[in-house]
């Protein structure tokens, strides 16, 4: 990627590693900001080891750039991942985030045959509304990719985050309109952890 500008945060992880390794097998979350500002991720998901690798502000095209130092070193079974949300906005059609998705999967697949993808989709934000056609196709062409791809599962976190004025539900997320309140955590636990506890 031009400039790297992530690279400060994926040495922070590896620097961390080193002091603490991790031990292989964990469930990994990788992605932008959502992933990132997670903070109760490890009580939400107990009894099951969580790691979290996100970095703010990524596109899926930098977890792809990044798969062999944040993904592939822990030998997750599986991989949850949020992204492309942040390429929408910066005016990359929803093809891109599929095509990122797909080589994601593929680089997974040759490295951990054995392992699994989980993609939260696309989240319906409210800052983000005048996107959400593209948001809707992104999820859609995602979603049509799972459904080919052994090792991809796609799930559907933007539904539910509609009220039934098919608008988001503003109690889900914080004051800017675009990242998760508790309430949205909350959910997204809802909804993933059946996933993961199978």
């Amino acid at each position: 990627m031009s400039g790297n500008p992530w690279e400060s945060a994926i040495r922070e992880f590896e620097r961390r590693d080193r002091e603490c390794p991790q031990t292989p097998g964990a469930i990994l979350f990788v992605g932008s900001s959502s992933i990132v500002l997670w903070s109760t991720l490890e009580e939400d998901f107990k009894p099951l080891r969580v790691i979290n690798r996100g970095f703010g502000g990524s596109q899926l095209a930098d977890t792809v750039f990044y798969a062999d130092r944040i993904i592939l070193p822990y030998k997750p079974g599986i991989i949850v991942t949020y992204a492309g949300d942040n390429d929408i906005a910066a005016g990359k059609p929803p093809e891109a985030v599929r095509d990122q998705l797909r080589l994601l999967s593929d680089k997974v697949r040759h490295s951990l045959p054995a392992s699994r993808i989980l993609f939260l989709s696309i989240k319906p934000s409210p800052a983000r509304w005048h996107l959400i056609g593209l948001v809707r196709r992104a999820n859609a062409l995602a979603e049509a990719l799972a459904r080919e791809t052994w090792n991809l599962v796609y799930i559907d976190v933007f539904s539910p985050m509609l009220g039934p004025d098919g608008r988001p539900r503003p109690e889900l997320f914080v004051e800017d309109g675009l990242h998760l309140s508790a309430q949205g955590y909350v959910l997204w636990t809802s909804i993933l952890r059946p996933h993961l506890m199978r």
